[in-house]
């Protein structure tokens, strides 16, 4: 039998360890799972032919399959590359997400406006794909990207500035009107609310009995903007109040109560898809390492190096632990799957035994 040496496995690119099982790799194959691509190559034993991931053939049946690390070994082990998804190279899918990647960084770093027509001829596409592609791989369009950044540079102004004007210039905004137009949509709230500690806005909250003890659920009537475990319902309460201490808390009503009996049950298999709205707070940075963070598989771990990988930032490992910490919606953006490169669990916010207890949650769901 072959045996990976060494080099072979520090050479696995860092999303591989999502897909390291031979069930991890059928499971990406039945569903053709986007995000397998590049973690790991498949072969046919009648064809002689090894593909991508999410290839558009058919699907040919377990036993004709066979899994290997990259097309190298695949074809070491004498198949060929498939004519139809090419599976040498850099896949279309990587190429489209780097080209997306490099946009962000441009609106993260240009301090002047960019037009839609500038960041695509940047990035060598068309105005019309790169618009489709952005949306497509962000969940925002450009503009709501920009907007986003502008919206995390006037929260940090505001918290500095003396006044809410200064705030609103340093920013980027080119007038106070275009400011308070998108405020609201962007941040949730008014300028003057945030610097009051989100006084006025309704935020309502439960807190009910799960495989996990308790669990505290608030939202606003955009989405779920707080999920966290403890020992006690007052603790819980405290919690609550310090993160948003001048809101207008509010017990939950029939609907949202709905919100929460569906984060309990996310809670009793986390290997499901919640589709619950969230109502989430951060910087570009931190969203870009949330969103990673709930691409990761269900049953699978990764690590603070290999999201900061991902999101194309290898050297902000240290960035990316701070943006999990940041996290304050446990199980739906789950920072529970980040372990130490070595294996062990490292640590959780809530503590080990729920960070053991939902991992085996999320395997047993894997394997049903």
């Amino acid at each position: 039998m072959r045996t990976r040496s060494d080099s072979e496995e520090k050479s696995r690119t860092p999303r591989a360890a999502a897909y390291a099982t031979t069930a991890q790799r059928w499971r990406a194959l039945q569903t053709r799972d986007p995000a397998a691509e590049g973690a790991f190559v498949y072969s046919v034993e009648s064809t002689g032919i090894f593909c991508r991931p999410n290839c558009p053939s058919k699907l040919a049946g377990r036993t004709q399959i066979k899994f290997h690390d990259n097309a190298q070994t695949a074809k070491e082990e004498g198949y060929r590359p498939c004519k139809r998804c090419r599976p040498e190279g850099i896949s279309p899918g990587i190429q489209q997400k780097l080209a997306v990647e490099n946009a962000c960084r441009l609106l993260e770093e240009s301090e002047d406006p960019l037009s839609i027509d500038k960041l695509a001829g940047q990035v060598g596409l068309s105005r019309f794909h790169f618009q489709r592609l952005f949306k497509r791989i962000t969940g925002v369009t450009p503009g709501e990207y920009a907007r986003s950044i502008k919206s995390t540079r006037a929260r940090a102004a505001l918290k500095q500035e003396t006044s809410v004007t200064e705030a609103i210039y340093s920013a980027g905004y080119g007038s106070a009107s275009r400011f308070y137009e998108s405020s609201n949509k962007i941040m949730g709230m008014t300028p003057q609310q945030y610097r009051k500690g989100a006084a006025g806005v309704e935020i309502r909250f439960a807190i009910e009995k799960s495989p996990l003890g308790l669990v505290l659920v608030a939202g606003t009537a955009r989405g779920i903007c707080l999920v966290q475990f403890g020992e006690n319902r007052s603790g819980l309460a405290q919690s609550l109040r310090r993160e948003f201490p001048n809101a207008k808390l509010e017990n939950a009503d029939r609907a949202f109560q709905a919100w929460v009996k569906a984060v309990v049950r996310h809670i009793e298999s986390p290997g499901s898809d919640s589709k619950l709205p969230l109502d989430i707070r951060g910087t570009a940075f931190q969203m870009r390492v949330w969103q990673a963070l709930i691409e990761v598989p269900a049953g699978a771990t990764t690590s603070y190096s290999q999201i900061a990988a991902t999101i194309g930032k290898p050297r902000a490992v240290r960035a990316v632990a701070n943006a999990c910490a940041a996290n304050n919606i446990a199980v739906l953006i789950p920072c529970h799957r980040i372990v130490r490169t070595n294996g062990h669990l490292g640590g959780y916010r809530w503590g080990l035994d729920r960070k053991r207890k939902l991992l085996q949650l999320e395997r047993a769901d894997a394997v049903k």
